[in-house]
């Protein structure tokens, strides 16, 4: 694929065929571009924006959200915010069974509508969403207990890039092959056959999104958008603890829809009430043939083994490495490390948990550290970022669900606490629950600790006989559990390649030596791929052209002509 063989792009508006365009050179070359500003400054989105998307937000709480949909006989309200403020927003609920017939009905028009008009429309519904980026921003932060400006960015502007980069790849395998072909084969002395090929693109069927409730637009986006943009009518079925940002999504692409003309019903919210285990009871409908899942492993697998009449795109938990063997910036790798660690408090999925460090310690440019020096190195840089509880909280966020602590209190006794977790009063929320990163010092022996995942503000630093030992550790554990990130140190190009090696065999993406303002958490679309698919993790690269292939089939007619 080359960004200028694909598809009729001129069949958009000007506006939108030029950032589609771009988008389509964006994940060809890979570098770095963006189409929506990440900085929520009054410089960028003006005087205005930000006070009218928290009054927005605020205009939601404690009343029936605005959404009319199909089905509806009552209303639930199950989000409690990590900040202690009270919600109470209702959202509609009802009857499966007319979600899923008026996204049946919504199908036909919006297949026949072809993947230039899909595009165009998914654009439209971008931009609507543009427009509201702040009120998006404080749905996230209020449901999910990020940080102001890490939910303006990573649920507002890179869930976007995320949504557009899906578009991107699911424009270009539609448009790959011809709508249509005249075929010749000569016959020796007869005429030759000729035959006139009309190529379709079908979409599978109705699409499900089960979103989490860390992320739930950035993870949920891309799915969203691929299953719209290849055809298929999708249902949202958000997290209980963090529906709002997607029930703000569903409204405006319904009323995007119905503006260029098409069935809002192609885009469903399914909140569910307390108990009901509505995805379970969507993903085994036969008419859903596509489902994107981002949460646990036990559901994830679940899930691949029972929705077997849709292809299944799960994210899920795993053991996130770090191999330490050298390092050049002894200094800035503690920074670095300390401020993956704190970031939202660990709750994230790419998130370093295991750090191997040999335990004769490692060679640095501030000379040989022993193991105990490596810890207290990324210990005290942990805590230069926690130190000052109001810098603190604009990092760590606040913790998302009531396990979390109970877990820091477990992980405690496993190991010597080398850095301890302590609770931070949010100066804005004092109902907030705020926990600042723990690390407990484990040997390499004790896989029964560090081979599981440990969600939350939660890291071991695992101290190995040596770097070739913490190389196998990371293939074992990660073989096995899965990952979504590793990183490691190094000042030997023998070790960062056999660290390469490891990584391919074991299917997940490794960072080498970041010191500066890249951080092992962080992808960055267009560019980065993510969710691998190749370790028991996810099983689908997230950003790639596989991803959105198997939203749709190619189905032709023939004539003769």
């Amino acid at each position: 694929m080359t960004a200028t063989s694909v598809g009729p792009v001129a069949d958009l508006t000007p506006e939108h065929a030029a950032t589609l365009q771009r988008a389509l050179t964006a994940i060809v070359d890979r570098g770095y571009w963006s189409a929506y500003p990440e900085s929520p400054s009054p410089r960028v989105y003006g005087e205005a924006a930000a006070p009218a998307g928290a009054a927005a937000f605020q205009a939601y709480l404690g009343e029936d959200f605005p959404l009319d949909q199909p089905g509806t006989t009552d209303r639930v309200a199950t989000e409690s915010s990590p900040y202690g403020i009270e919600l109470g927003i209702r959202y509609p609920h009802g009857d499966p069974d007319a979600l899923v017939a008026a996204a049946l009905a919504a199908l036909p028009g919006w297949r026949d509508a072809g993947p230039a008009m899909r595009a165009e429309v998914c654009l439209r519904i971008l931009d609507r969403l543009h427009e509201h980026i702040f009120e998006l921003a404080n749905a996230v932060q209020y449901t999910t207990g990020q940080a102001f400006v890490m939910a303006f960015q990573a649920g507002g502007a890179h869930a976007l890039d995320r949504a557009l980069e899906s578009l991107a790849y699911a424009y270009a395998e539609q448009t790959r092959h011809p709508g249509a072909a005249d075929w010749e084969k000569p016959a020796g002395r007869a005429d030759s056959l000729r035959m006139r090929k009309t190529f379709h693109v079908v979409p599978r069927g109705v699409a499900l999104v089960i979103a989490c409730n860390t992320f739930p637009t950035w993870n949920s986006y891309p799915g969203l958008f691929a299953s719209l943009g290849t055809g298929n009518p999708v249902i949202v079925k958000p997290h209980p603890g963090a529906v709002l940002p997607l029930a703000i999504t569903v409204r405006y692409a319904r009323e995007v829809l119905a503006e260029a003309g098409f069935d809002a019903n192609l885009v469903a919210l399914a909140a569910q009430a307390p108990g009901e285990g509505l995805a379970s009871v969507l993903a085994q409908r036969p008419e859903v043939r596509v489902i994107d899942f981002t949460g646990s492993t036990g559901y994830g697998q679940w899930l691949e083994n029972n929705a077997r009449q849709a292809a299944v795109f799960t994210e899920k938990a795993g053991v996130n490495t770090v191999i330490v063997d050298s390092t050049a910036d002894f200094a800035g790798m503690c920074r670095n490390l300390a401020f993956s660690l704190t970031l939202y408090s660990g709750q994230m999925c790419t998130t370093p948990q295991n750090i191997l460090v040999p335990r004769d310690g490692i060679d640095t440019d501030l000379g040989h550290k022993s193991l105990a020096e490596v810890a207290a190195g990324i210990a005290g840089a942990v805590g230069a970022l926690t130190a000052d509880p109001a810098r603190a909280v604009e990092l760590t966020g606040a913790v998302v669900n009531d396990s979390v602590v109970p877990r820091i209190e477990a992980a405690r006794e496993r190991g010597e606490v080398l850095l301890d977790s302590h609770p931070v009063r949010h100066p804005g929320h004092p109902a907030a629950v705020v926990r600042t990163p723990l690390i407990v010092g484990v040997d390499a022996a004790a896989q029964d600790v560090f081979g599981r995942e440990w969600f939350g503000p939660i890291a071991f630093l695992v101290s190995t006989g040596t770097t070739a030992e913490s190389l196998a550790l990371f293939r074992r554990t990660v073989g096995a559990a899965g990952a979504l990130t590793a990183s490691v140190y190094s000042t030997d190009e023998a070790v960062l390649a056999e660290a390469e090696r490891a990584a391919i065999e074991v299917g997940v993406h490794l960072s080498q030596n970041l010191t500066g303002g890249v951080f092992v958490n962080q992808s960055a679309a267009f560019s980065d791929f993510h969710g691998t698919g190749a370790n028991p993790a996810a099983n689908a690269a997230l950003t790639d052209g596989a991803y959105v292939a198997s939203r749709f089939r190619i189905v032709q007619s023939r004539r003769h002509s």
